[in-house]
């Protein structure tokens, strides 16, 4: 059994841990709620986007617009991954770096083993990890979360629709958290370029139809609006990634302060235990000593 001076620092340093455990826990706690609030706010015109691309998909024939929906050879590959800055968050990062190397094993294999997979790593966690394992990583915007804003976000947006535009990369996918809740992240990959034209939904007993009037035109519209839809794409998994990743460390500290209560409890049981042990041990050499001297 372990000494009562070793049984104390343990439970000093028990103590300690929980402590910083719990102010994690508030801290993760402030910042997903405004994180969720964001993601929220975001959601609507993500969608809004897509409502008025639908609505105008019958003009992507245009040549003008050919290079966002042109399906071409896949032959080099762009894979963003959005992890996180910091650990401490369950296996918030694991999963995706799980699902990245997925990816790259069976859906890219070819374009793996040739070496024409780029990772563009958002958060230093993912960023750090596929380096270790010799993939391309390209970290130019590996700390776009530290300080996240649409601007940034969008700038990342025109970096990659440039590179698509240019054909550097015949494909595009995203991989990230999507938040549901606090307690829940679902794990996304989905692919962002080529854009994939929305396939009408008709119900036969209700049919909406749109009659709008365009200004300039149609192709004009679309020009602006398919680059500004995939940025908004990436933008949202962004937020999405960051909301989830607060959610899912607040979790994570919960039960870590929750664990520190038990480890707590069974310590002091541990101590008293020893400290009666010394009791009793003290009471049984003074009696020994008593009853020696009488006899």
């Amino acid at each position: 059994m372990p000494s009562q001076k070793e049984i104390r620092s343990r439970i000093s340093s028990t103590i300690s841990t929980q402590q910083i455990t719990k102010a994690m826990k508030l801290v993760s706690a402030t910042k997903l709620r405004k994180a969720s609030d964001a993601i929220v706010r975001m959601r609507p015109y993500a969608e809004k986007l897509k409502g008025i691309m639908a609505n105008l998909q019958d003009s992507i024939e245009d040549p003008q617009l050919a290079v966002y929906f042109q399906t071409r050879e896949v032959k080099n590959v762009l894979l963003v991954v959005i992890t996180s800055d910091r650990g401490l968050c369950g296996a918030f990062n694991s999963n995706v770096i799980k699902r990245t190397r997925q990816i790259l094993t069976e859906k890219y294999a070819e374009q793996s083993k040739a070496g024409n997979v780029t990772l563009l790593c958002i958060g230093k966690k993912g960023a750090e990890f596929m380096r270790k394992l010799k993939y391309n990583v390209d970290a130019t915007y590996m700390q776009t979360l530290t300080v996240l804003d649409a601007e940034k976000a969008f700038e990342l947006g025109e970096h990659v629709l440039q590179s698509f535009r240019n054909g550097t990369y015949d494909q595009v996918e995203v991989v990230f958290n999507q938040f549901k809740n606090a307690a829940t992240q679902i794990l996304t990959n989905e692919v962002i370029l080529p854009v994939t034209p929305q396939v009408k939904s008709v119900d036969a007993k209700k049919v909406m139809v749109n009659d709008y009037l365009f200004e300039p035109n149609k192709v004009q519209i679309l020009q602006d609006l398919i680059p500004r839809s995939v940025k908004t794409q990436i933008y949202r998994a962004m937020l999405d990634s960051l909301a989830s990743e607060h959610g899912a460390r607040m979790v994570a500290m919960d039960k870590a302060t929750e664990n520190a209560g038990e480890l707590l409890f069974s310590l002091r049981l541990a101590y008293n235990q020893a400290r009666q042990a010394a009791i009793t041990r003290e009471i049984s050499e003074i009696v020994g000593g008593v009853a020696a001297l009488e006899g």
